[in-house]
């Protein structure tokens, strides 16, 4: 029993994972639409596709871990036309930011990490070091979303942390937790206990921040009583009458 448990677990935060890995899509579809990255930031697609790397590396090789691998492989691969989008319309100092931490974090770090781990380490050595890599990347994406974070609170706005998103991590993370308290997976609970905790921050600050947005019969209505204010404080020139 309690391996179908673990299997309908695995198989839940499959759908989960795959909905995380797209759920930005609504922001990559703004900045084809606007031809410009505006605010958005880059780090959190970067971190998720170097995350995915190391997962896909984990469920390879430890038994039984295929679907950790596969639905990892389908997120790598979102993550990657995400920053090609990201590349294509960003300014050119965010481009040029963007390009360095892709070039580092995603093609130069993993290579190495996975080579030195492939030839130097074996059996369950191996597991456990591509199983504390992913532990500490995950944390890393996890995180990630506290620049966005920070410019919710800056701005007062959550224009720039997608709703979405943040649901969906929240509910990840504590799919995957269970998941790992029952199959007994250390390296899958720590992140995703830390997932849970962070989108449910996320969640509490969309609901300090959030504002419903006006419809536009209101706002005409509002630039209209602005006009009648202005009026009412200017006073009427009055003609200049020659005695």
């Amino acid at each position: 029993m309690a391996i179908n448990f673990v299997v309908i677990f695995g198989l839940l935060g499959n759908v989960m994972s795959g909905l995380v890995y797209v759920s930005p899509a609504n922001v990559f579809v703004r900045i084809l639409r606007r031809r410009s990255t505006e605010e958005f930031e880059s780090v959190p697609y970067v971190s998720k596709l170097l995350n995915a790397y190391f997962w896909v590396y984990y469920g390879l090789i430890k038994p039984n871990s295929v679907l950790v691998a596969t639905v990892n492989i389908f997120g790598a691969v979102v993550e990657i036309v995400f920053l090609t989008i990201f590349l294509l319309f960003a300014p050119p100092r965010m481009k040029a930011r963007t390009a360095m931490l892709v070039v580092a974090l995603n093609v130069a770090f993993p290579a190495a990490a996975i080579l030195l781990t492939q030839f130097l380490l074996h059996g369950d050595q191996r597991i456990d070091a591509a199983g504390l890599l992913c532990s500490v990347f995950s944390m890393i994406a996890y995180a990630s979303p506290l620049s966005a974070m920070k410019t919710v609170v800056a701005l007062k706005s959550v224009e720039y942390m997608p709703f979405l998103l943040s649901f969906i991590l929240f509910l990840n993370g504590g799919i995957w937790t269970l998941y790992a308290i029952l199959a007994k997976d250390l390296f899958v609970g720590i992140p995703n206990g830390t997932g849970f905790l962070f989108g449910t921050a996320q969640l509490i600050l969309y609901a300090i921040y959030w504002k419903p947005s006006k419809p536009p019969k209101q706002v005409s209505d509002d630039l209209e009583d602005q006009q009648h204010i202005r009026e009412a404080l200017i006073p009427a020139s009055k003609p200049i009458i020659a005695e």
